[in-house]
């Protein structure tokens, strides 16, 4: 069978890790790049020689008459980029968010589904083993459940310039919260009730009515509560930038961070360095019947080793033609929860779902 011909659009850091994956896995061929960054060509023609670049993504589209298309863009150009590919009859990966409005992501699941095309949205924690394991221990908890999460990034430097382009129209608990919360529900498999959330603008870097820091209250049906805070910028703290808790009647399991670079080390937003479990049984004198446990996660894969299974696990949902629709409602649950809290925090309300 002939390989995938892919379009990466956007060549970021996970645009990047992405092309190299098209690269390296059987079945896909890296069929052109897409940036808009001149700053960037030189290096992309150094790694990759003797695939055709361009500036322009409709041209792209045109040229290369892709099979499939990787968009890894601003959030504001994910829909548009979205309804083109299938347009131009190509399967998609879309990093998250999928788009800038539950209208637009509603718009472009519906167009996937009309053109019978797979679409694949970039929850990598979702093919991380460590994390997969995290909610699987969150399941055996008990209910209802509390969840503490967070990822706060001291930025400077590119780091910085990244994450002001981010707010021309996306908040940090938007583009990061999409995955906690998706972590959220797939613990509890329960309906979201309400949030709320508040928000801080800290910088005048940013336009007038974003927010650089922010964070967010959910409640579910069977009363379970979960906490994600973001902020990003020059003034966050670094003492407290990864949390990740979950508690319940029967004890609870928290992911112990492992980076030593602070909370600009991309790898470090998804390495684990141990799971420790806490059991809160207690015997007749009122001690604790089990002592803690911490699961080892040594050897669970890299940045790029995930992105890698993130596109074998696109390479699969083209070459199988299997539903997505549940991949799809679950992308769009937690959309809609992070864009109420947006809402919550424009309103000072309580969103109800």
């Amino acid at each position: 069978m002939a390989a995938i011909r892919v379009l990466v659009v956007g060549l970021g850091t996970m645009g990047l890790s992405h092309a190299r994956a098209y690269r390296d896995i059987d079945g896909f061929e890296l069929a052109g790049l897409c940036t808009n960054r001149p700053e960037t060509r030189d290096d992309l023609r150094t790694e990759f020689p003797r695939v055709p670049l361009f500036s322009n993504y409709d041209e792209a589209l045109e040229t290369l008459k892709p099979d499939a298309v990787s968009i890894n863009t601003y959030t504001e150009t994910h829909a548009e980029f979205c309804l083109k590919a299938f347009a131009a009859d190509a399967h998609v990966f879309c990093e998250k968010p999928l788009a800038h409005t539950i209208e637009d992501a509603e718009a472009v699941v519906a167009a996937a589904k009309r053109a019978g095309k797979a679409l694949i949205i970039g929850y990598i924690l979702r093919v991380h083993p460590s994390w997969t394991r995290f909610v699987e221990i969150g399941q055996m908890l008990g209910k209802p459940l509390v969840m503490r999460m967070n990822l706060n990034q001291q930025s400077s430097g590119s780091f910085w310039d990244v994450h002001k382009k981010l707010m021309a129209s996306t908040s940090p608990i938007v583009d990061c919260g999409v995955h906690y919360v998706d972590v959220m529900c797939q613990v509890t498999r329960s309906k979201p009730v309400s949030v709320h959330a508040v928000g801080a603008r800290l910088t005048d870097d940013i336009p007038l009515g974003m927010y650089n820091y922010g964070h967010l209250h959910l409640t579910f049906a069977d009363g379970s509560v979960g906490f994600y805070e973001a902020g990003w910028g020059p003034m966050m703290s670094e003492t407290a930038f990864f949390i990740k808790d979950m508690i319940g009647p029967k004890g609870c399991v928290s992911i112990v961070g492992a980076s030593d670079n602070g909370s600009q080390d991309h790898d470090g937003h998804t390495k684990t360095g141990a799971l420790k479990l806490h059991h809160a049984g207690l015997d007749a004198g009122g001690r604790f019947l089990k002592p803690d446990e911490v699961i080892t996660t040594a050897t669970e894969p890299g940045h790029q080793e995930l992105c890698e299974a993130e596109q074998r696990l696109f390479l699969d949902a083209i070459l199988s033609g299997r539903a997505l629709d549940e991949h799809h409602e679950d992308a769009l649950n937690s959309l809609r929860i992070v864009f109420a809290a947006d809402e919550s925090v424009r309103t000072g309300e309580v969103v109800r779902l």
